[in-house]
């Protein structure tokens, strides 16, 4: 049974809240904004403000419960939204790369944030980058109504002028809004700009790096990780081949410098659009009234291990953002418990508004903890998910990677589809860097077979045949099939999903 069947007891329990709204406590809105590309840490209460300052996301960490081991469930824009709107894992969702399955998501078979919301009575509204696998034109399948406004400002102020237009609307019941801003995404653009091509950056221009003593580091683990799996080696140089879309193999330390730069200005120009929404909820005095969740779809390596952008396992691009605040409600603080945002974020706004979960949805609501509840029989592991598509042709051929990350209290571990060491275990803990691969230790043989154990039960709980196909026969060597390169032509539409 999908989570559609619960159209019926979300209708009952909106009728039942309807009669017993004025007897009971009223229902909160609910603001979720979205940026995109934003790594976990990239924010002034997580870093300090010499090179960054983040005022409104660090006033929202202050009165709210920061998450600080929060999980994407894939770390690329397509995959994770569409688990974010639906709940469910990615394999379960069939969006596991920026393609979108033929025909989109069949609202018959996955119900989106927005309906549930909408059929418990709620306005909804949505401003901002889309990219779910429903129909933006169709409002039966997704639940919200488009708010996206337009302003000179580039397309972030447009995303605010939307959401600031729904708030000045007088309100007769609650409310779901959708604020999805593009930045920090920027970056992508920034980063070709700095190899020498021309690029625009459709959120606002932001000017020129400043001095070499004035840039921020390198990051310290800019080179690969030691005895890092060869599927990983071959796919870095397949993803940054010169007419890529990831061009930064010869970039120097004082490169990754101007990136990082330009990566905190972009998230500064983010931090005031949200901060312009946030003014507007409390001069309209819907403050304290209101449920505030804020996150990203994914991260940025940002030079990490000598990659840019996303998709891979390591936590500059899979740890996110998370923040839940309800002023006068949330308990402030950081929670260190382990998050998958994919899964956990709809339970979470569901609670919120007195909406009854499923037994299909596989996540669990955030609430409790953000209102500072002690919940002891807490996961010990989330599992993170990605495809690697997004390569140019290398040796004679054009690799695509699929792999599984777990991440327990100390460990991460990962498989992957092909390569001759296929394995990798990080002690973060000791590691956090993630610079040494454990895999191959015959220290660490118990651990590694421990994950392996993790992985191989959540494959059987959650139907994914991909995780027992990495794990079978001891995780053995598997070759990139010799026919890889029969993918060689790029069409426009792939060139597009590429700088994605």
């Amino acid at each position: 049974m999908r989570p559609y069947t619960c159209v019926l007891r979300i209708a009952i329990l909106s009728l039942c809240l309807g009669s017993a709204a004025s007897a009971v406590e009223p229902r909160p809105n609910v603001l979720f904004i979205i940026t995109d590309q934003q790594f976990a840490d990239a924010m002034s209460c997580r870093m300090g403000r010499q090179y960054v300052n983040t005022p409104t996301m660090d006033g929202l960490a202050a009165q709210g419960m920061l998450f600080i081991r929060a999980y994407n469930p894939n770390p690329l824009c397509m995959p994770s939204r569409n688990s974010l709107f639906t709940g469910l894992y990615p394999h379960q969702t069939g969006v596991t790369t920026n393609d979108n399955p033929r025909g989109g998501l069949d609202p018959a078979k996955f119900m989106c944030l927005g309906r549930y919301f909408r059929d418990a009575g709620y306005d909804t509204a949505y401003s901002g980058k889309w990219h779910l696998c429903f129909s933006a034109k169709d409002p039966h399948s997704h639940g919200f109504e488009i708010v996206t406004g337009q302003s000179a400002g580039g397309h972030d102020a447009g995303v605010t002028e939307g959401a600031l237009q729904f708030l000045a609307r007088p309100h007769g019941k609650p409310f779901l809004l959708v604020a999805s801003y593009l930045n920090p995404h920027n970056i992508c653009e920034w980063a070709r700009r700095l190899a020498g091509r021309e690029q625009r950056l459709n959120c606002g221009e932001i000017g020129e790096p400043p001095s070499l003593d004035q840039l921020p580091p390198a990051p310290v683990n800019l080179a690969p990780p030691k005895n890092e799996p060869d599927g990983m080696t071959l796919m870095r140089r397949a993803c940054q081949v010169e007419d890529g879309p990831f061009p930064v193999s010869h970039f120097a330390p004082e490169d990754w410098r101007k990136h990082r730069w330009g990566y905190y200005r972009m998230i500064e120009l983010v931090d005031q659009e949200i901060g312009r929404v946030l003014e507007s909820l409390r001069k309209a005095g819907l403050e304290e009234d209101t449920l505030i969740v804020f996150t990203s779809d994914h991260g940025e390596c940002a030079g990490a291990h000598g990659f840019n952008q996303k998709t891979v396992f390591y936590d500059e691009s899979a740890r996110v953002p998370l923040i839940v605040a309800w002023k006068g409600k949330t308990s402030p603080g950081t929670c260190d418990k382990l998050v998958n945002t994919g899964i956990d974020v709809l339970p979470t706004l569901l609670a919120a508004a007195g909406l009854e979960s499923t037994k299909e949805l596989p996540g669990r609501s955030l609430l409790p903890l953000a209102l500072g509840k002690e919940i002891r029989d807490w996961r010990d592991h989330v599992v993170v998910q990605n495809h690697m598509v997004q390569s140019g042709v290398i040796d004679g051929m054009k690799p695509t990677l699929e792999g599984r990350m777990v991440r327990t209290e100390r460990y991460k571990y990962c498989v992957y589809s092909h390569g001759q060491r296929r394995e990798s275990l990080v002690d973060l803990q000791t590691d956090p860097g993630e610079t040494t691969d454990l895999a191959t230790d015959p220290k660490y043989r118990e651990i590694l077979v421990q994950h392996r154990e993790l992985l191989s039960r959540f494959g059987r709980e959650q139907d994914d045949p991909l995780a027992a196909g990495l794990l079978a026969d001891d995780a053995k060597p598997i070759p990139f099939p010799a026919d890889s390169s029969a993918t060689k032509t790029d069409t426009k539409a792939t060139k597009k999903r590429q700088r994605q």
